[in-house]
């Protein structure tokens, strides 16, 4: 009867095996994640820090009306509070004092004796940086300083801060929507592509106006509509503009919009304190990006007489044209010249003679 000798040597183990070298390519597999993820994220805590870790105001816009000797000791005790930290408006009267702190063309109003206006909507730091300052410049003229909140917070956004979050969950959908319509559908024709995008931006702007707004948590209480028109133009910019940066610069282009929309986009928009109080580098980006446009327009439409809406109007549907055009010509005008290319090499060349 025959056995079966076993060639198996004592003592062997599977993990003795020797392992196929790695293959070419696979040290950048395995770093390239992990410097992409901790760039982001150096950026993400550098921006913020620069931007929030000792903020303090540079020529935040503020309105008295004291004139001449008065209005010269005014600026010279501000300029003893808080060197640089803010520019003098000078008005009439009262009731031309109120109306700029309302419509936010100054974020207080100084009238003399102690007497100060100003707008808790601006959010705690605004209303510690101008009662502090005033506070000085009343105890210099031997009075107790008097404050009148002429554009008051929401009672559902004491805090001012509401239209941060509310506009940084619209965003990060935003970019999340531009990344997967391309990884759901990459072949989908660009019509549908831009109607996928149009119902985004339009659900999106209901239902962040529906929660935040007057029927939902009270922190947003301006008119449903033009809120929700604001709302969704702002989550259609982020998503085009997340699309475009895609298709012009392929996977890096979702680094590009995360650092781009998510990071300066959010950290400049406003929506935790004014752009006066960021750092000189960081401040333009408020006026131009989709993030900081809508926040303004927004808290304009729910607490300070429609400021930014015009402006809103304007920015936000050229971010949204721009990107569009940038997928035309990706998706149909150099795919249509590329068929017509391959079409006429494929076509059979007249004899010659």
């Amino acid at each position: 009867m025959s056995q079966r000798v076993s060639t198996r040597q004592p003592h062997e183990h599977i993990l003795d095996v020797a392992h196929a070298p790695p293959r070419p390519g696979t040290s950048r597999a395995v770093l390239l994640p992990v410097a992409i993820a901790l760039l982001i994220g150096t950026v993400f805590v550098s921006v913020y820090l620069a931007a929030f870790h000792a903020p303090h105001p540079h020529r935040l816009r503020v309105g008295t009306t004291e004139i001449g000797t008065h209005q010269e000791h005014l600026r010279q005790d501000l300029a003893r509070v808080t060197p640089g930290g803010f520019t003098l408006e000078t008005y009439p009267d009262e009731s031309a004092a109120r109306k700029a702190v309302q419509d936010r063309t100054v974020y207080a109003a100084y009238l003399g004796g102690g007497s100060l206006l100003y707008g808790s909507a601006n959010g705690a730091a605004v209303t510690a940086t101008v009662t502090t300052a005033f506070g000085s410049v009343a105890r210099a003229e031997h009075q107790d300083l008097s404050v009148e909140d002429v554009a008051p917070a929401a009672a559902g956004d004491t805090r001012g801060l509401s239209v941060f979050y509310a506009a940084f969950g619209l965003v990060l959908a935003g970019y999340l929507f531009g990344m997967t319509t391309y990884q759901v559908a990459p072949r989908l024709q660009y019509r549908w592509r831009m109607a996928s995008l149009a119902s985004f931006g339009v659900i999106g702007g209901l239902l962040v106006t529906a929660i935040a707004g007057s029927a939902g948590f009270g922190a947003l209480p301006g008119p449903f509509l033009p809120l929700a028109v604001v709302v969704a133009l702002m989550g259609a910019a982020v998503a085009a503009t997340t699309m475009a940066l895609l298709r012009l610069f392929g996977s890096a282009g979702v680094s590009l919009a995360s650092i781009l929309l998510l990071i300066l986009g959010n950290s400049s928009s406003g929506g935790i304190m004014p752009a006066a109080y960021l750092p000189a580098w960081l401040r333009p980006l408020s006026e131009i990006l989709p993030v900081g446009v809508g926040v303004r327009a927004m808290q304009g439409l729910s607490r300070f007489q429609n400021d930014g809406l015009t402006r809103a109007l304007v920015i936000l549907p050229l971010w949204i044209l721009g990107a569009a055009a940038v997928l035309y010509l990706k998706d149909v005008f150099r795919r249509d010249a590329g068929s017509g290319a391959r079409n006429m090499v494929s076509q059979p060349q007249p004899a010659a003679g």
